[in-house]
């Protein structure tokens, strides 16, 4: 399978500060590039698991006796981690959202520069697709879908849109959706808009935020004192949710204080947030929009 480098591979793996013997785990494993960086560091004692819920990325499993790829979505960390044994670990990495392989992928629908069908499932084996939301979704849900994960003002009228064309005829590829929104497209702005479309729909498919949430509400459990959480991010919803759960360990409300006033977090930020050189970006444009953040369990 033909992936695009990692983004931030070096920033987000030395993040991890990586002990030769340690237990480490890339629960985005994809085209395998910062889990081949991770085995790189480990000595033979180490050990590395890694998650991908999407079959194609099962191609690029590497042949290693330290490293254990687990085809599951990483929301299922720890029950999947402890049928190998593993109740703690010194590391985690995650690097959200799609891969470029997955983007370049015409017949998976996740892209906007092709015609394809309706899918954007990471994981074609189950749940719903984006030609169900996008044809059976009523409109509230639908304008909630728009609104929520793809931030655009005008949701109501878009999905009014929608559920009026859909009712003539179903909407059945990416090329027939932009055709139904096209008056909501104007020519500077296209690309932009028909991202966030995209982003949303794709967002709600793979349940993309809870997932997020599920996975990070499990870190604080699963990682020794003193392990690293080294998160991308790609879209100011992930970003967000990553933020503030590094700095209050919730995603929404205050921590608790106790008779002092004092707060018991789970993480302490470790430096400040990490962004893509120039350089990094002119060779691999998917970096463009990349965030990492790191976090030591306290």
């Amino acid at each position: 399978m033909s992936y695009h480098d990692p983004v931030l591979l070096f920033e987000s793996v030395d993040g991890l500060k990586i002990k030769p013997d340690g237990v480490y785990v890339d629960v985005t494993f994809g085209g395998g590039g910062h889990s081949k960086e991770i085995l790189r560091r480990l000595g033979p004692g180490g050990k590395l698991f890694a998650f991908d819920q999407d079959k194609d990325a099962l191609a690029n499993e590497i042949e290693d006796s330290r490293f254990t790829l687990i085809p599951q979505n990483f929301r299922y960390i720890k029950r999947f981690l402890r049928l190998f044994g593993i109740k703690k670990v010194d590391g985690i990495l995650a690097d959200l959202g799609v891969s470029s392989h997955q983007f370049d992928s015409a017949e998976r629908g996740f892209s906007t520069r092709f015609d394809a069908a309706l899918d954007m499932r990471m994981d074609t084996d189950g749940g719903v697709s984006a030609y169900e939301v996008i044809n059976h979704y009523d409109e509230k849900e639908l304008a909630r879908v728009l609104f929520e994960y793809g931030e655009l003002r005008n949701s109501r009228v878009l999905a009014g849109t929608i559920v009026r064309s859909r009712s003539e005829n179903q909407i059945k590829t990416s090329f027939q959706l932009k055709e139904v929104l096209k008056k909501f497209l104007p020519k500077p702005k296209e690309h932009k808009i028909l991202a966030q479309i995209f982003q949303a729909v794709r967002i709600e498919v793979n349940q993309e935020m809870q997932a997020l949430k599920e996975f990070l509400m499990q870190t604080p459990e699963l990682l020794n004192e003193k392990g690293r959480l080294s998160v991308i991010s790609y879209h100011s919803l992930e970003d967000r949710l990553v933020k503030r759960f590094i700095q209050f360990g919730l995603f929404e409300g205050e921590p608790e204080k106790d008779f002092y006033g004092n707060v018991s977090v789970p993480f302490k930020k470790v430096g400040k947030l990490i962004l893509p050189t120039t350089d990094e970006i002119k060779l691999n444009n998917r970096a463009r929009s990349a965030k990492l953040r790191i976090a030591e369990k306290n």
